[in-house]
């Protein structure tokens, strides 16, 4: 884990200060900024580690900061913290690396979780990876890294790793929709439903993408080390 501050982006005074504090145990500094407009400010003059992003802010909202960030700083890792689970153009925001979500409300132990895990994501050597929690996460980092034809490859290795999990066919299925595949984001959303019916991330893709109004975030899901049992039936077409 580096040493650069996390920046936390949120017009609520509430939010910013539960968010330091509950990020205060990983010993990094935080620095908080109201807008948009103070959250490039701050970016100018100095270097963080990460940032906390809201989408729904006055002024230049969190989607056009995020487009800002991908041109001036392409390697800062952006959380994306939304209301209710949902935004307006989930494709545009994972082509543009946003591949962690927070959504209100949330508690303390969600927020520094999600950061310890995007920090370890970094730590990944990719040369060496070789478990299948380690690959799926070595593939969300390809993608925040707009590097998605070496997100596929890692993740049908994660697929030949352990083809009875449902993350990495989820995975699968958001890269399709990034190229604007429909067809096959909904095979692979469905294999992943196929191999366990109780997998959420998977459904809620789902019933996003065949929904007419295609609201809603491309969802990753949890760290693939989070799942509490392997589910058998694996699926080779990939």
């Amino acid at each position: 884990m580096n040493n650069l501050p996390i920046l936390v982006v949120d017009d609520e005074k509430n939010i910013r200060m539960t968010m330091s504090q509950s990020l205060e145990p990983l010993g990094l500094p935080v620095e908080t900024a109201v807008n948009g407009e103070e959250a490039l400010s701050r970016l100018q003059s100095g270097s963080f580690g990460l940032i906390f992003l809201d989408l729904k802010m006055p002024g230049l909202d969190g989607m056009e900061v995020l487009r800002i960030i991908r041109q001036k700083w392409p390697r800062l890792r952006v959380v994306i913290i939304t209301a209710h689970g949902t935004i307006d153009s989930a494709v545009e925001a994972m082509k543009l690396g946003a591949v962690d979500f927070l959504q209100k409300p949330f508690s303390p132990g969600e927020i520094r979780e999600l950061a310890q895990r995007v920090f370890n994501r970094e730590a990944l050597d990719a040369d060496a990876v070789a478990e299948y929690g380690a690959l799926i996460e070595l593939a969300k980092r390809h993608i925040t890294d707009g590097m998605f034809a070496d997100a596929r490859a890692v993740v049908k290795k994660a697929i030949a790793e352990a083809p009875g999990h449902p993350e990495a066919y989820n995975l699968l299925g958001a890269l399709n929709e990034i190229r604007g595949d429909h067809l096959e984001a909904v095979k692979f959303y469905h294999m992943a439903v196929d191999i366990d019916p109780t997998y959420k991330t998977a459904m809620a893709n789902l019933e996003r993408v065949t929904s007419w109004r295609k609201y809603g975030v491309i969802d990753l899901g949890p760290d693939a080390a989070a799942s509490e049992e392997e589910t058998g039936g694996g699926n080779d077409d990939q």
